[in-house]
């Protein structure tokens, strides 16, 4: 019985960390991305703040599939919702990254509804120009660079490699 409700514990335990994340990811992405749909911008050396939209994913690829673009990522977030359904331990391990990647997710597709398309303001120009991005943005690569260094620390210690 202890087990039991250890395990409810800690499952309640995940699912408010879980649900805290995707609240102040979506807030903190949606009250910036508000600043630059009122018209301001900045300018500085390394980086400018600038309202873009962005009709395409990463880098506006795919930005000729338009309209359906949004269907085809919301049928994707939910199918990766199936698949980390049915994969509990990974699920279990990364719920935080995943929460992350899923308020990120959330934020992009609730823009395309609304706007021309996801609304960036983000650019890097100092030794080279990179993508304009938002928040939502860095918190999806956030999680996914999480993942990918938790899972690169799992393989090297279950092989015996000291860091």
């Amino acid at each position: 019985m202890y087990k039991i409700l250890s395990k409810c514990a800690s499952m309640r335990k995940k699912i408010i960390i879980s649900s805290l994340i995707i609240a102040i990811v979506i807030i903190l992405d949606r009250l910036s991305k508000n600043i630059f749909l009122a018209g301001y911008e900045w300018h500085f050396t390394p980086i400018s703040f600038y309202l873009v939209f962005n009709d395409g994913v990463a880098f506006s690829m795919l930005s000729f599939l338009q309209e359906y673009l949004k269907y085809i990522q919301i049928m994707l977030l939910i199918i990766a919702g199936i698949l980390l359904i049915k994969e509990k331990k990974f699920l279990n391990d990364n719920y935080y990254a995943l929460s992350f990647i899923l308020a990120g997710g959330i934020s992009n597709v609730y823009d395309r509804f609304l706007y021309p398309g996801v609304i960036d303001f983000i650019a890097w120009h100092y030794w080279f120009n990179f993508a304009v991005f938002n928040i939502a943005d860095v918190c999806i690569n956030l999680g996914v660079i999480i993942i990918i260094l938790k899972e690169i620390f799992k393989k090297r210690k279950k092989n015996g490699i000291s860091s």
